[in-house]
Protein backbone atom coordinates (compact mmCIF):
# COMPACT_ATOMS: atom_id res chain seq x y z
CA UNK A 1 0.00 0.00 0.00
CA UNK A 2 2.79 2.78 1.11
CA UNK A 3 4.44 1.67 -2.31
CA UNK A 4 1.84 2.11 -4.10
CA UNK A 5 0.79 5.37 -2.78
CA UNK A 6 4.69 6.56 -3.05
CA UNK A 7 4.73 5.57 -6.82
CA UNK A 8 1.43 7.93 -7.58
CA UNK A 9 2.62 10.31 -4.88
CA UNK A 10 5.74 10.64 -7.36
CA UNK A 11 3.85 10.03 -10.70
CA UNK A 12 1.33 13.44 -9.82
CA UNK A 13 4.58 15.09 -8.21
CA UNK A 14 6.25 15.26 -11.64
CA UNK A 15 3.17 15.69 -13.65
CA UNK A 16 2.92 18.57 -11.62
CA UNK A 17 6.54 19.71 -12.14
CA UNK A 18 6.05 19.37 -15.88
CA UNK A 19 2.83 21.54 -16.14
CA UNK A 20 4.09 24.38 -13.83
CA UNK A 21 4.24 26.99 -16.84
CA UNK A 22 0.13 25.58 -17.71
CA UNK A 23 -0.80 25.78 -14.32
CA UNK A 24 0.72 29.47 -13.93
CA UNK A 25 -0.95 30.53 -17.03
CA UNK A 26 -4.15 28.53 -15.56
CA UNK A 27 -3.28 30.78 -12.64
CA UNK A 28 -2.57 34.22 -14.41
CA UNK A 29 -5.65 33.77 -16.27
CA UNK A 30 -7.37 33.52 -13.07
CA UNK A 31 -8.17 30.29 -12.10
CA UNK A 32 -8.92 29.74 -8.43
CA UNK A 33 -6.61 27.91 -6.25
CA UNK A 34 -9.20 25.46 -5.46
CA UNK A 35 -10.12 24.56 -9.34
CA UNK A 36 -6.41 23.46 -9.83
CA UNK A 37 -6.30 21.80 -6.70
CA UNK A 38 -9.14 19.94 -8.32
CA UNK A 39 -8.02 19.36 -11.50
CA UNK A 40 -5.17 17.44 -10.50
CA UNK A 41 -7.32 15.45 -7.25
CA UNK A 42 -9.35 14.46 -9.96
CA UNK A 43 -6.37 12.98 -12.36
CA UNK A 44 -4.84 11.29 -9.13
CA UNK A 45 -8.92 9.66 -8.78
CA UNK A 46 -9.08 8.59 -12.20
CA UNK A 47 -5.89 7.00 -11.99
CA UNK A 48 -7.09 5.42 -9.28
CA UNK A 49 -10.28 4.32 -10.34
CA UNK A 50 -9.35 2.90 -13.39
CA UNK A 51 -6.05 1.20 -11.00
CA UNK A 52 -8.91 -0.69 -8.91
CA UNK A 53 -11.48 -1.52 -11.71
CA UNK A 54 -8.39 -3.64 -13.45
CA UNK A 55 -7.86 -4.91 -10.41
CA UNK A 56 -10.91 -5.95 -9.45
CA UNK A 57 -11.59 -7.61 -12.89
CA UNK A 58 -8.15 -9.20 -12.59
CA UNK A 59 -9.26 -10.46 -8.99
CA UNK A 60 -12.26 -11.85 -9.75
CA UNK A 61 -10.82 -13.77 -12.97
CA UNK A 62 -7.60 -14.94 -10.78
CA UNK A 63 -9.26 -15.84 -8.01
CA UNK A 64 -11.22 -18.40 -10.23
CA UNK A 65 -8.67 -19.75 -11.74
CA UNK A 66 -6.49 -20.52 -8.29
CA UNK A 67 -10.01 -21.82 -6.18
CA UNK A 68 -8.34 -24.84 -5.70
CA UNK A 69 -5.17 -23.93 -4.72
CA UNK A 70 -7.29 -21.90 -1.93
CA UNK A 71 -7.56 -23.26 1.10
CA UNK A 72 -10.88 -22.10 3.92
CA UNK A 73 -10.64 -19.12 1.56
CA UNK A 74 -13.30 -17.80 -0.96
CA UNK A 75 -11.91 -16.43 -4.12
CA UNK A 76 -14.78 -13.86 -4.17
CA UNK A 77 -14.47 -12.54 -0.46
CA UNK A 78 -16.90 -9.63 -0.17
CA UNK A 79 -14.49 -8.03 2.75
CA UNK A 80 -11.80 -7.71 0.53
CA UNK A 81 -13.55 -7.07 -2.21
CA UNK A 82 -15.03 -3.87 -0.91
CA UNK A 83 -12.32 -2.54 1.88
CA UNK A 84 -9.03 -2.63 -0.32
CA UNK A 85 -10.68 -0.76 -3.05
CA UNK A 86 -11.70 2.05 -0.60
CA UNK A 87 -8.81 2.37 1.30
CA UNK A 88 -6.57 2.24 -2.23
CA UNK A 89 -8.71 5.37 -3.43
CA UNK A 90 -8.10 7.11 -0.44
CA UNK A 91 -4.44 6.26 -0.06
CA UNK A 92 -4.16 7.87 -3.81
CA UNK A 93 -6.30 10.97 -2.93
CA UNK A 94 -3.70 11.59 -0.48
CA UNK A 95 -0.73 10.61 -2.41
CA UNK A 96 -2.33 13.04 -5.11
CA UNK A 97 -2.96 15.91 -2.26
CA UNK A 98 0.29 16.87 -2.08
CA UNK A 99 1.04 17.74 -5.19
CA UNK A 100 -1.93 19.31 -6.00
CA UNK A 101 -1.82 21.55 -2.82
CA UNK A 102 1.74 22.67 -3.96
CA UNK A 103 0.25 23.09 -7.71
CA UNK A 104 -2.02 26.12 -5.84
CA UNK A 105 0.92 27.74 -4.41
CA UNK A 106 2.81 28.39 -7.86
CA UNK A 107 3.68 32.12 -8.53
CA UNK A 108 1.99 32.73 -12.11
CA UNK A 109 5.00 35.20 -13.03
CA UNK A 110 7.86 32.82 -11.59
CA UNK A 111 6.27 29.91 -13.71
CA UNK A 112 5.65 32.04 -16.91
CA UNK A 113 9.73 32.80 -16.73
CA UNK A 114 10.37 29.40 -16.38
CA UNK A 115 11.59 27.06 -19.19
Amino acid sequence: MVLAAVGLYGVKAYAVARRTREIGIRMALGAEPGAVQKMILREGLSMALLGVGLGLLLGLGLGQVLQSMLYKVSPVDPVTFAVAPVVLVVAALLASWLPARRATRVNPLAALRAE
